[in-house]
C-alpha cells in the first residue's frame, strides 16, 4: 500500500511539471522552458544545486525534479510519464527504460555509492557491525528489495551470511534515514552520501562489507524529449567537471 501511494505521488508531479512546462513564463516576460529530471532519491542534494547550476546558465530555462527510488522512476517512464532526463541509482533499472525504448542512446555512468549503517545520534543501541543488526532487539529498517539501496543490501547480506528481519522496507533511501532520524528505528543501511547529508541528525557506522555492493549511477536523456538539446546539455553538465566536482563533494565515487 505505501508503495503504490508513493507512486502515484510521482506520476502527479511528474505531471504537474509538464503542465507548467507548457505554460509558465518567466519574471521578464519571455517563455519558460521547463527541463523534467526524474533522478534517484539519493541525488536530491546534489542534482539540486546542480539545477541552480543550469538554470543560471542557461535565462529562462527552470529545471524540475521528480525524486524518488529508481525503480519507481522507470516504471513511471515505461508508463509514458513526461520527462526529458533519467539518472538512475544503479544500470538494472537504467535497462528498463532502454529495453522499452524510452531511452535510445547509450547511458553514461557518473557517479558511485556505497551503502553504510546510521543510528540516531550517539549510537543509542552500540551497533558496531552489520552482523549487530541482525540482533532481533533491534528495530532496523532498510530499502526494499526493489529499489537500487535494496538489491545492494541483499548482496552485502548474503555475501558476509547476515540475515536482516527489518521492520519495513522503504520505497527509497531517504525513507530510511527519515525513519532513522525521527527515531522510529534504531538503525537502518542508506547510502554514504545520505549519511554525510544527515550530519549532526545520525551516527555513521562503516562496515566492510558495503565494498562488495557498488552502485553505479548512469544518465541519459529520455528519447522523446520534447527539450532534447536541454536534456544533452543537462546530461552533459552532471558527466562533465563541474558535476564530478559537485559529486565528489558530496561523497559520490567516481564511475
Amino acid at each position: 500500500m505505501r508503495y503504490a501511494r508513493r507512486a502515484g505521488v510521482v506520476i502527479t508531479a511528474a505531471a504537474l511539471g509538464a503542465a507548467l512546462a507548457g505554460c509558465g513564463s518567466s519574471s521578464s516576460g519571455g517563455s519558460t522552458t521547463t527541463v523534467t529530471v526524474f533522478a534517484a532519491a539519493s541525488l536530491n542534494h546534489v542534482f539540486a544545486d546542480l539545477g541552480k547550476k543550469f538554470e543560471s546558465e542557461h535565462p529562462n530555462t527552470k529545471v524540475s525534479f521528480s525524486f524518488a527510488g529508481s525503480s519507481d522512476l522507470a516504471a513511471q517512464l515505461n508508463q509514458g510519464a513526461p520527462a526529458d532526463v533519467f539518472a538512475s541509482a544503479d544500470t538494472a533499472n537504467m535497462q528498463k527504460v532502454v529495453k522499452t525504448k524510452r531511452i535510445t542512446e547509450q547511458p553514461r555512468n557518473f557517479a558511485t555509492n556505497v551503502l553504510t549503517i546510521v543510528t540516531p545520534p550517539g549510537n543509542p543501541k552500540h551497533v558496531a557491525t552489520l552482523a549487530d543488526l541482525a540482533n532481533p532487539d533491534l528495530k532496523v529498517v532498510v530499502c526494499a528489495p526493489q529499489v537500487p539501496c535494496g538489491s545492494a543490501t541483499k548482496k552485502v547480506e548474503a555475501a558476509s551470511h547476515v540475515t536482516l528481519t527489518p521492520v519495513s522496507e522503504e520505497s527509497d533511501v531517504t525513507d530510511v534515514l527519515a525513519k532513522v532520524t525521527s527515531g522510529d528505528a534504531d538503525a537502518g543501511l542508506v547510502y554514504v552520501t545520505d549519511a554525510s547529508s544527515a550530519g549532526n541528525k545520525v551516527t555513521t557506522v562503516s562496515f566492510p562489507e558495503s565494498s562488495g555492493a557498488v552502485n553505479t549511477y548512469p544518465i541519459a536523456a529520455v528519447a522523446d524529449s520534447k527539450h532534447a538539446e536541454l536534456a544533452k546539455q543537462f546530461d552533459e553538465l552532471v558527466t562533465g567537471p563541474d558535476g564530478r566536482a559537485a559529486l565528489a563533494k558530496a561523497g559520490f565515487g567516481a564511475p
